[in-house]
């Protein structure tokens, strides 16, 4: 049985990690390297960082922070952010980063998935998909980095998970907006019903406020992976507890 990954996720904005809810009202929480090395240390699988302003500036996230993170952590991380090309995803690869993600651009040109799997491997190429809730209804929204250009996109939400497996991504983080930063569950009626058409590895996010949140997620769900912030930005729970935790409840993970 493959090991469930505990992955934080650090939004990055103009050079500080931030949080918000429903990809809103943005606050700073911390700095990039400090939270960094403290989930490194605390047991974290990965880490996931979104330069939340980049996509929505067509510029490319910061080369030099992705840097420093790498020369500073011993996990695997994923970088997002204005990766729009096969060159720009080189840049951050070469620049340290395990993963490139992508979301925007996908939706924009969904062969570029194509193009990045076959220059990198689809082991390299996560597309995040930022779902949203309506009446029972699930659709795409792009360009969520900022409230003034987050819009709908007339695609629901399972038929592109089925185009981006097609293209040859190897990951998919499902992010259920409507639960973004409220600590008040997974959703997971959604992730239930998305996961039948999912034949790749997943990562859930959006709504982690809890240990038995995780244990719901991976005893309920096929999920790869929880992914989460609030909960440890604001120290509600820390990585070594929710672990030994989670061990307890019989859920397959790496030890801290």
């Amino acid at each position: 049985m493959l090991t469930k990954r505990i992955i934080p996720c650090l939004d990055v904005a103009n050079g500080d990690v931030v949080k918000g809810v429903e990809f809103k009202n943005h606050t700073i929480v911390g700095s990039i390297i400090e939270l960094s090395e403290k989930y490194d240390s605390e047991g974290a699988d990965e880490l996931v960082f979104y330069d939340i302003k980049a996509s929505t500036k067509n510029a490319l996230v910061s080369k030099s922070w992705v840097r420093e993170v790498a020369k500073n952590i011993s996990i695997p991380f994923c970088v997002a952010g204005g990766i729009s090309s096969v060159s720009s995803a080189r840049e951050i690869l070469n620049s340290g980063a395990d993963k490139v993600s992508i979301n925007s651009p996908a939706i924009e040109d969904p062969l570029l998935i194509k193009k990045l799997a076959k220059e990198f491997g689809s082991q390299c190429v996560v597309v995040g998909i930022d779902s949203f809730a309506n009446n029972n209804r699930y659709s795409v929204h792009a360009k969520t980095g900022c409230e003034k250009t987050t819009h709908e996109t007339n695609i629901e939400t399972i038929d592109w998970i089925n185009v981006v497996q097609e293209m040859g991504a190897g990951e998919i983080v499902l992010n259920c907006m409507n639960q973004d930063g409220k600590r008040s569950g997974f959703d997971l009626n959604q992730i239930k019903l998305l996961q039948n058409n999912i034949s790749i590895p997943f990562i859930a996010s959006g709504g982690a406020g809890s240990p038995d949140d995780f244990v719901d997620l991976f005893t309920k769900t096929n999920a790869s992976g929880g992914l989460a912030a609030s909960i440890f930005h604001k120290n509600i729970i820390s990585l070594p507890v929710l672990k030994k935790y989670l061990k307890l409840k019989k859920i397959n993970i790496r030890n801290v």
